[in-house]
């Protein structure tokens, strides 16, 4: 039966429609419509289509996800072959890159390139025709690749449908499918609740997911992309530039880089690699240098190619971060809550940049997981500042004869017994504070910029402290004396007189970084922050109650029952019903500890929907941002010792102090209460000085930016983030607008 005109006119609004808000959500991340909204708009798609099959079309967003698995990938010939760059590994290539350019180019000026990141994935070719994609293909060995059409398909940053209408007959677009850092994670721990064989690393992971026969199963990896160059084009090139010509891309709906940049000449080229190099560790996905592309594609033709890569573009390579070496043997550390870590000690490897001698190896968990031994040939991880990692063991390179490791019985430092509770990964020793480890790391930790900020106590003066006997806790630094001081080993009476002076100064604090210093386990900065922020007095501290922590006030529980009753049924039924709840105004505080507490407590969904407010307010609810059953069971413990309570007091005695806060308790009462910021670029202020302020006032400082940012403050070479916040409609302050926004309140 042949569609009637209202319905092939519906269905094409519809596809239209669900496109729209496929690009609003997942490329700009700024969704317009809720989940279920969209649901509904593509159910209606799929009864007209299944009604009337004709209107099925190949750029429909039903078609996403493709039918019966394959046998084998097709193999695809390109139009124009998928070229690999040339590598630069110093700034030395870099400059004699730029002088072969300009030399055949025949200027002396300043060459204008195209910057931006070298993604670590796998690199595809998509065809567009008459702006709908046709194909894709993997680049294969650059003439001929595998067709995974159905697979990319899936990829929800990929129009099936170009936007506009100004598209070329035929486009040809290059770029990267990776998966984020999140995703990466999120993936391989549903691999290990399932059973399934977890990623290495997030490269082989978007390789695998990429080249799976049943693209149902790409479909359920969190794959994405960047657009970074061209194949065939049916009416020549887009614009007279390449930036120019990858904007075009962005204006039709494909995703492009946040971070291409116009540069000019060497300069330009290396100011950019040592930025984004320094950036590295906060990319949500993994890349492996910079490429700089001429940006002048005239001049791109008169330069040509050399072999199998353009001389036009040139890969600027980061120093490796993976690297293969030897476990020669595993310690225990003892960290100050406690902790007893196992460590690797490594044959010496270079990577990412430094010479590793030591990785982690987290917990007893992860040593039965990768089954690490000494004498092992293990791969080795380092991005950024981040401790090293062991990441895989190559088994096939095992020596004979190897033995599991075994967690031991007495801590490595103070002989007290380890204890490994059953259901936690972290074993930890019991001797507490009489642990010297324990009681080095306490002290150190007291003395961190963030905690107490006492200027000159460095790790190797507390270590002799501690082992000659002068402090067996934080209180005992108050008590040093000049003399104690001037004679340890390379401390001059100035220096020791430095360091007393600095004491003396740290006395003066706040709440928040007072119980920020005291290291009690779970306790961090933001969660030192809330508990002062809701008790205002160290009074109120001393006499909590666990009651005082997880009992939901009334408004909340009204807000959330509201909220509850409001919501869809089918949103409360999906897979992370708590994240749609905490995108409600007032109730960012809600998380997945929350929801599952709620529905053991009621039952079923029905039931939490049919219950009163004052219900869901004599739930095991938090009263205080982010304190779970368990922190604060540890928090009320902590305060609850009797050695505790006598270092808290005699720390007071010494003199520690800070401003009480006695204006009334309440919701709403800080002026800048659900407001959240996030700071980037540089800033003529510590960052921690202003998150202080914020946090003072009520605020939330984020580290990444989002739907939910209220204010980002942007410094000098602002990035990514700057960026992503411009995309989201998101209000950006400078430094004087947000003096101004605080004078204003």
């Amino acid at each position: 039966m042949s569609s009637p005109g209202p319905a092939r006119e519906q269905a094409a609004r519809l596809r239209e429609q669900l496109e729209y808000h496929n690009y609003r959500y997942y490329v700009l991340d700024d969704p317009e419509i809720p989940d279920a909204e969209y649901d509904r708009l593509m159910q209606a798609l799929q009864k007209l289509e299944t009604e009337f099959p004709e209107l099925r079309t190949p750029d429909s967003p039903t078609q996403r996800v493709g039918g019966a698995p394959l046998a084998q990938f097709d193999e695809v010939v390109h139009a124009v072959p998928m070229l690999s760059l040339g590598n630069a590994f110093s700034e030395q290539d870099v400059a004699d890159f730029d002088r072969r350019v300009r030399e055949r180019l025949g200027v002396d000026s300043e060459i204008v390139y195209v910057a931006e990141p070298k993604l670590d994935g796998l690199a595809v070719n998509l065809r567009y025709e008459n702006g709908v994609l046709v194909s894709a293909a993997t680049r294969g060995d650059g003439s001929r690749g595998e067709d995974v059409s159905a697979n990319v398909r899936t990829i929800r940053v990929v129009p099936l449908k170009l936007r506009g209408t100004d598209w070329p007959e035929v486009l040809e677009v290059r770029g990267e499918v990776f998966l984020p850092h999140a995703g990466f994670e999120a993936l391989n721990e549903r691999m290990r609740r399932e059973g399934g064989k977890t990623f290495v690393n997030p490269r082989n992971a978007a390789a695998g997911s990429l080249r799976q026969l049943d693209s149902k199963v790409t479909a359920s990896r969190p794959l994405t992309m960047f657009c970074y160059g061209f194949g065939e084009l049916s009416d020549g090139p887009l614009a007279a530039t390449h930036g120019a010509s990858i904007a075009r891309l962005g204006d039709w709906g494909l995703p492009v880089s946040p971070e291409l940049r116009t540069v000019h000449g060497v300069s330009g080229c290396l100011d950019y690699y040592r930025e984004l190099a320094a950036r590295r560790a906060q990319l949500d996905y993994d890349i492996d240098g910079v490429v700089y592309k001429v940006d002048d594609l005239a001049a791109q033709e008169r330069l040509g190619f050399v072999a199998r890569a353009p001389r036009w573009a040139i890969a600027h390579k980061f120093p490796a971060q993976e690297e293969l070496t030897v476990v020669e043997g595993i310690e225990f550390q003892v960290g100050r809550t406690g902790a007893v870590t196992p460590v690797a000690r490594l044959q010496p490897v270079f990577v990412g940049g430094v010479t590793v001698s030591n990785a982690t190896l987290h917990n007893m968990d992860e040593i039965e997981r990768k089954d690490v031994r000494v004498g092992d040939t293990v791969m080795v991880r380092r991005a950024g500042d981040v401790i090293p990692e062991v990441v895989r063991v190559l088994l096939e390179r095992r020596p004979p004869q190897t033995e599991k490791v075994a967690l031991p019985t007495q801590c490595p430092v103070c002989g007290s017994d380890v204890v490994r509770p059953e259901g936690e990964a972290v074993a930890r020793c019991s001797g507490g504070l009489y642990c010297a480890a324990q009681r080095k790391e306490a002290l150190k930790h007291f003395a961190s910029r963030r905690a107490m900020d006492i200027e000159g106590l460095g790790d190797k003066l507390v270590d002799q402290l501690v082992d000659k006997g002068l402090v067996h806790d934080p209180a005992d630094l108050y008590g040093l004396g000049l003399e104690q001081l001037a004679g340890l080993e390379r401390m001059a009476e100035k220096s020791a007189q430095n360091l007393l002076d600095a004491l003396e100064k740290s006395k003066e604090t706040t709440l928040a970084r007072f119980l920020f210093a005291l290291g009690i386990l779970g306790i961090g900065e933001a969660m030192a922050a809330n508990l002062a922020k809701a008790l205002r007095s160290f009074d109120a501290v001393r006499r909590l109650r666990l009651s005082d922590l997880v009992e939901i006030k009334a408004s909340q529980a009204k807000r959330l029952q509201e909220t509850l009753v409001a919501l869809p049924r089918d949103a409360l039924a999906g897979a992370k019903p708590y994240e749609v709840i905490a995108e409600r105004p007032g109730l960012k505080w809600f998380s997945e500890v929350h929801w599952h507490l709620l529905l053991e407590k009621f039952g079923s969904i029905d039931a939490l929907l049919a219950a009163e407010a004052t219900a869901i307010e004599n739930s095991p609810k938090t009263k205080i941002d982010g304190v779970g059953d368990v922190l604060a069971d540890q928090i009320v413990t902590f305060f609850r010792q009797p050695h505790n309570r006598e270092v808290i007091d005699k720390l007071i005695d010494a003199g520690v102090h800070w401003p009480e806060d006695t204006a009334p308790a309440g919701p709403g009462t800080s002026p800048l209460a659900g407001k959240t910021f996030v700071l980037t670029g540089t800033l003529s202020r510590p960052r921690e000085a202003i998150k202080e302020e914020l946090l003072a006032l009520g605020a939330r400082v984020a580290g990444s930016v989002s739907k939910n940012t209220d204010y980002v403050v942007a410094g000098e070479a602002a990035g990514s983030k700057l960026s992503k916040a411009q995309a989201l409609g998101v209000a950006v302050l400078d430094e004087d607008g947000l003096k101004a926004l605080l004078a204003a309140l």
